[in-house]
């Protein structure tokens, strides 16, 4: 009788177990997934957009800009093939005949960029001095009519 006890007994205990083994294995894919969001988000993503601006970057190359190379080497474009750039070095000329994707910076478009944040900022900068301006001199207005409000009475 007593093993008949025992027997019931871990049954109903498994039982339970099986349960709450359910709920483990549910709570720990839902964890591997939030896991895997986060690295989506933190790690993916990020990279996969740095590659495209990356890409974008060497597709709009033009003859005529200043590139410099996952090498080191500056120059300016000459020949824009399919694949392939033709650029010149040096004040001697030099010609190479590089790939596309070893392009690491386009010089010329990043000095545009750079000046055309320069130039809003200023524009910003100008806009604040302005408004500035304008204030003071509203302030201004307030003063002389309170003042002469004051020598009135």
């Amino acid at each position: 009788m007593n093993f008949y006890a025992l027997l019931a007994q871990s049954n109903a205990q498994s039982s339970a177990n099986s349960a709450s083994a359910g709920k483990s294995s549910f709570s720990m894919i839902l964890i591997l997934v939030l896991m895997f969001a986060v690295m989506y988000f933190v790690m993916i993503r990020p990279q996969k957009k740095k590659q495209k601006e990356e890409q974008t970057m060497r597709d709009s190359i033009q003859i005529g800009d200043e590139i410099t190379t996952i090498g080191g080497i500056i120059g300016r474009v000459v020949t824009v093939k399919d694949d392939s750039l033709i650029i010149e070095t040096g004040a001697d000329r030099n010609k190479m005949k590089i790939t596309r994707w070893a392009v690491s910076t386009n010089n010329t478009a990043a000095e545009k960029a750079e000046a055309e944040r320069q130039a809003a900022k200023e524009a910003q900068e100008a806009e604040k001095q302005a408004r500035m301006e304008e204030a003071r001199e509203k302030s201004e207005s307030k003063r002389k009519k309170t003042k002469k409000n004051k020598d009135e009475e």
